[in-house]
C-alpha cells in the first residue's frame, strides 16, 4: 500500500461516511489503458488503407417542378440553414444542403418557400467506395450511383477521375465502378467474414456529410441481421459510427481486409447512434465476381413457395424442433417439382448446407451457381428424403404477388354447409368460383365466413380461401373436412394443419386449435 493510499484511508477511518470500505478505495482513478480505448492497431490500419478509399460523387438533371405554396420558415426555424460563424469549415457544407439541395433559401419552392416553378437542374450526392484492383475497380453501394447520369471518384490526395458502371445488383445493394488511371491504384483485399466473432474490433472507413477520409472504430455488435432491406439480408452490426455518405464505405478487421460494406444505419435523427450495419464481404465478393465476368448477377432457382416452421406446424407435422424451410407450393415449371419436391415438405439441408430457418433457403439457393446439380434433404411426414435437383436460374423481374381477396360478400345461407374451428366452410361451386374469383385449378373446401373471436381470425384467413389439405391429406368437401377433423380430436391431436389456398391458388399453411 503506498503511502498517499494509507493517508487517504485514515482520513476516513472513524468518519460518518456510509457504504465505503478501505478495499474499495484501493482502485486508484489512473486513465484507461489504450486497449480500453481501442487497439493501437487501428491507426497503422488505417495509414495502410486511407489510400484506397474513395470518395463517390454522382450528378443528375431533375426536372423542375411545381410545388404546393408552402409557409415562408421563419428565421432559425425548422429547415433553415444553421447561422454560422464566417468561414466555418461547415459554411459551404449547409449552403449547399439547405439551399441548393432544398430549392434555395427559404426552403421547397424556392426564395421564400412561396411555391415557385423551378428550371430543370442539377442535383448531386456523395458516397464511399474503396479499390479492389490496382487497374481501377471500386466497389460501392448500389443505392449511391443508382439514376446517376455521372460519377466521379475522388481520391484522398484530391485527384478524381471519371467512372463507369461496370454492373450492379439491387438486391445486396452493391455495384461495381471501373475507372482508368494512369498508374496502379493502391488496393484493398477481402478478408473473410464467416471468421468474425462478436466483439471484434472492426474499423469503418468513408465520407461522411462529405468531410472525406473519415475513420471510426468500433465492434461487431452481431452478425447475420435480417433489417427486412431485401430477399439476402444477412448483415454484419456494427456500432463503428457510419453516418450519411459512409455508404459503399469498407468494413476493415484488424488486419486491414476488407470484411464489410457500410450500407445502413437505424437512426432516428439520421446520425449514427452505433446501430450500423455492413454487407459481409463473402457476399459482396460472389456479387463481385459474378459483375466482373456477366456484368450481372446469376442466381439459382428452386422454384417453390416457402414460409416458416412455427412451434405449431412443427408439431403438426412431426419434426421434434422448429427448423427448416416450409414448402407450402411448387411451382410447375420449376425444377423442384420434376424432382420430386411436394408441398408439405420441410427442407433440413441443401446442398450439403444445414437450412436452420426459412430465410437462410432463400440466400444459399441464390449463391448456389446455375445449372448445378445439388442434393437437398426433406422431412416428409417424420421421414427425411433425399432429393436431386438441377437448379434453374431465377428471372429478376419478379411479378408482383397478387394480394389475397378479402370480401364482405355474405353467402346464401344454402351455401353453408358445416361450421368448424370457427369457420363456415362450404362445398366449391360456380357460385363460389365467380363470387370470391376463385381460379379453376384450386380444388377444395371454400371459406365462406369467419367468426371474428375464433383462433381462424388472427391466422389471417379471409372468405374466399379454400381449404385445400387436413393433416397432408387432400379434401374434397364439407364431410371429408368434418371427417379429418374429428379424427384428429380422436388420435389426440391438439392442432389442425391446413393447407390454404387464395383464390388466385397461392398455398400457405395454417395451423388451428383443436381445442
Amino acid at each position: 500500500m503506498t503511502a498517499s493510499f494509507a493517508r487517504i484511508i485514515n482520513a476516513f477511518r472513524g468518519s460518518a461516511v456510509v457504504g465505503f470500505t478501505a478495499a474499495a478505495l484501493l482502485v486508484p482513478a489512473l486513465p484507461a489503458p489504450a486497449q480500453a480505448r481501442g487497439p493501437e492497431k487501428i491507426a497503422d490500419v488505417a495509414e495502410t488503407v486511407i489510400d484506397a478509399v474513395v470518395n463517390i460523387s454522382t450528378s443528375q438533371r431533375v426536372e423542375g417542378r411545381q410545388t404546393p405554396g408552402s409557409p415562408r420558415q421563419q428565421e432559425q426555424g425548422p429547415g433553415q440553414s444553421p447561422q454560422l460563424p464566417p468561414g466555418s469549415p461547415f459554411e459551404d457544407f449547409f449552403r449547399d444542403f439547405f439551399e441548393n439541395r432544398r430549392g434555395g433559401p427559404g426552403g421547397p419552392g424556392g426564395p421564400g418557400g412561396q411555391g415557385e416553378n423551378r428550371a430543370p437542374r442539377r442535383t448531386s450526392s456523395l458516397g464511399s467506395g474503396f479499390v479492389i484492383d490496382e487497374s481501377g475497380l471500386v466497389v460501392t453501394n448500389n443505392h449511391v450511383i443508382a439514376e446517376a447520369e455521372e460519377i466521379n471518384v475522388v481520391f484522398n490526395d484530391g485527384s478524381r477521375l471519371k467512372a463507369e458502371v461496370v454492373g450492379r445488383d439491387p438486391k445486396t445493394d452493391i455495384a461495381l465502378l471501373k475507372i482508368n488511371p494512369e498508374k496502379p491504384l493502391k488496393a484493398v483485399k477481402f478478408g473473410d467474414s464467416d471468421k468474425l466473432r462478436l466483439g471484434e474490433w472492426v474499423i469503418a472507413i468513408g465520407n461522411p456529410f462529405s468531410l472525406g477520409g473519415s475513420v471510426s472504430a468500433g465492434i461487431v455488435s452481431a452478425r447475420n441481421r435480417d433489417i427486412q432491406s431485401g430477399p439476402y439480408d444477412n448483415y454484419i452490426q456494427t456500432d463503428a459510427a457510419i453516418n450519411r455518405g459512409n455508404s459503399g464505405g469498407p468494413l476493415f478487421n484488424l488486419e486491414g481486409e476488407v470484411i464489410g460494406v457500410n450500407t445502413a444505419i437505424i437512426s432516428p435523427s439520421g446520425g449514427s447512434i452505433g446501430i450500423g450495419f455492413a454487407v459481409p464481404s463473402k457476399v459482396v465478393m460472389g456479387i463481385i465476381d459474378q459483375l466482373r465476368e456477366y456484368k450481372e448477377v446469376r442466381r439459382g432457382w428452386l422454384g417453390v413457395r416457402i414460409q416458416q416452421v412455427t412451434d405449431d406446424i412443427a408439431e403438426s407435422l412431426g419434426p421434434k424442433q422448429a427448423r427448416g424451410a416450409l414448402i407450402a407450393g411448387v411451382d410447375d415449371k420449376g425444377p423442384a417439382k420434376p424432382a420430386g419436391i411436394e408441398a408439405g415438405d420441410i427442407i433440413i439441408k441443401f446442398d450439403g448446407r444445414d437450412i436452420k430457418e426459412m430465410r437462410d433457403l432463400p440466400r444459399i439457393v441464390a449463391d448456389t451457381p446455375v445449372g448445378k446439380e445439388v442434393e437437398v434433404v426433406v422431412l416428409r411426414k417424420g421421414r427425411e428424403e433425399t432429393k436431386r435437383v438441377k437448379l434453374g436460374r431465377l428471372d429478376d423481374a419478379e411479378k408482383p404477388q397478387p394480394a389475397s381477396v378479402q370480401s364482405d360478400a355474405k353467402p346464401d345461407d344454402k351455401s353453408v354447409v358445416k361450421k368448424a374451428l370457427g369457420l363456415e366452410l362450404a362445398n366449391i361451386s360456380a357460385d363460389l368460383r365467380k363470387r370470391f374469383k376463385i381460379k379453376d385449378s384450386v380444388k377444395g373446401v371454400v371459406i365462406t365466413g369467419i367468426d371474428q373471436n375464433s383462433a381462424a381470425a388472427e391466422k389471417r384467413l379471409n372468405a374466399g380461401d379454400t381449404i385445400v389439405e387436413v393433416a397432408q391429406e387432400p379434401v374434397g368437401t364439407t364431410e371429408d373436412f368434418q371427417a379429418k377433423v374429428d379424427k384428429l380430436k380422436k388420435d389426440g391431436r391438439k392442432l389442425a394443419l391446413l393447407l390454404v389456398a387464395n383464390p388466385e391458388g397461392e398455398l400457405r399453411f395454417v395451423t388451428l386449435s383443436l381445442q
